[in-house]
């Protein structure tokens, strides 16, 4: 069994610690906040996060990230991630090709628009491998160990194969793939339909519409990924139809009860304060259309999802538009 240093005390984080703690590995959970890491210590759960599950004793937790990472074999970054790259920097010294570098963090780097295997590759030396967990996964039904699967992409794929068999239980089930543009464009995009379905749900607009804005972003994910060279398969796996449907119809998803409320009438403000932790669509919303105009991709759903957040445009407009598009043929 290893010792894994898991970075970022969120409802994700913790629920993979405990995977890796049932599974038998002796796990040390870092967060950046003394105050949440005392509690922890003291009530035996993560109240602001997963508040029904009990912590197993085994489960050291950290609020210094040097000592959580001292003796660790592999390292697990599960941040939101506009905080990867600052993470990254700061245990990079720690990071060989021996133990080398996973994620479980889904978005874009804000600003740059590059994946998060990207933001590795540049701080890394080049023989580090690089793994990504990504997949349907809500936090709080891994942490109580109902049934999930995920898949990890790696650049190295005996690297994959070690971290999906770290993380393989009886109740969790890890598949590994070589396609980490694939994987990640998934986790990311499948945040911003979510958005979508949100809103129309919010809207009313009953579950016609909900199914028309799954399959039809799923169809813009698929024209990105060709774009950029993902493997369509990983788009209609586990990291990318399996996400996209768990995430747009299940209501323990941020990104759909950020879009109910903004279909429901809040500010784009006001829905974030209702949600309280990190809506990881919003700036992927931004990168996903900074990517779509690159590389020429019609991404309706997409755009209308951006223009909304950050232009102002009407929800309700938002899927009018969508609606009286010119038909075509449903596969390019």
């Amino acid at each position: 069994m290893a010792r894994i240093a898991v970075l970022g005390a969120g409802s994700w984080g913790t629920a993979l610690s405990l995977q890796l703690v049932r599974v038998g590995h002796q796990v040390s959970l870092w967060t950046h906040s003394p105050a949440q890491a005392e509690a922890m210590l003291q009530s035996g759960r993560n109240e602001a996060y997963l508040p029904n599950v009990d912590l197993p004793e085994s489960l050291q937790i950290f609020a210094d990230l040097d000592a959580c990472i001292r003796d660790a074999d592999h390292l697990l970054i599960v941040t939101p991630s506009h905080a990867f790259a600052q993470t990254l920097d700061r245990v990079k010294s720690k990071v060989s090709p021996q133990t080398g570098l996973a994620w479980a963090c889904k978005g874009f780097e804000p600003g740059t628009g590059q994946f998060l295997h990207q933001v590795a590759a540049s701080r890394l030396p080049e023989a580090v491998p690089l793994a990504l967990v990504s997949g349907p996964s809500f936090a709080n039904e891994v942490a109580l160990g109902l049934p999930t699967a995920v898949t990890v992409a790696s650049n190295t794929p005996e690297f994959g194969a070690r971290w999906a068999s770290m993380l393989h239980g009886e109740s969790f089930r890890a598949y590994y793939t070589a396609d980490l543009v694939g994987a990640e464009l998934g986790g990311a995009l499948k945040n911003v339909i979510a958005v979508a379905c949100g809103l129309a749900d919010g809207l009313g607009l009953g579950q016609n519409t909900r199914a028309a804005l799954i399959t039809r972003g799923l169809a813009e994910m698929i024209r990105l990924g060709e774009a950029i060279e993902a493997d369509p398969r990983t788009l209609i796996g586990l990291a990318g139809v399996g996400d996209l449907v768990l995430t747009c119809t299940g209501d323990s998803s941020r990104n759909r009860r950020f879009g109910l409320a903004l279909g429901r009438g809040l500010s784009v403000d006001e829905a974030l304060e209702s949600i309280g932790q990190t809506v990881e669509g919003v700036n992927t919303a931004r990168e996903a259309m900074r990517l779509a105009r690159r590389f020429g991709v019609d991404m309706p759903i997409t755009e209308q999802v951006w223009g909304i957040i950050f232009e102002g445009w009407s929800p309700a407009k938002g899927v009018r538009v969508l609606m009286e598009r010119d038909p075509k043929a449903e596969s390019d």
